[in-house]
């Protein structure tokens, strides 16, 4: 069930992503919240949730024996992604 569940996340946030992307561009996307403090505040959230993300990745790799930095790299360039990723090809791992 988590497994088609973090597939349906991953559809639909690539979907808003590309869509995002393709409407702004990827720099586009940060340029519309540097106008504002509350758009400091989301970019500021999402670079601590990103790193938190990257240290518990990294820490979690290390006790199951996985490589963490392919998913780093991701979510150092787009974000949930790299997470996202990181726990789905944990659902598959588990299952084989």
């Amino acid at each position: 069930m988590t497994r088609y569940a973090l597939i349906l996340v991953i559809a639909a946030f690539g979907a808003l992503s590309a869509y995002a992307v393709m409407d702004v561009g990827y720099l586009g996307i940060f340029d519309y919240h540097r106008h504002s403090s509350a758009g400091w505040q989301v970019i500021a959230d999402l670079v601590i949730v990103c790193t938190l993300a990257i240290f518990w990745m990294i820490s979690d790799a290390r006790k199951t024996g996985r490589n963490p930095w392919p998913y780093v790299v991701v979510t150092l360039a787009a974000g949930s992604f790299g997470p996202l990723f990181y726990l789905l090809v944990g659902e598959f791992r588990r299952s084989a």
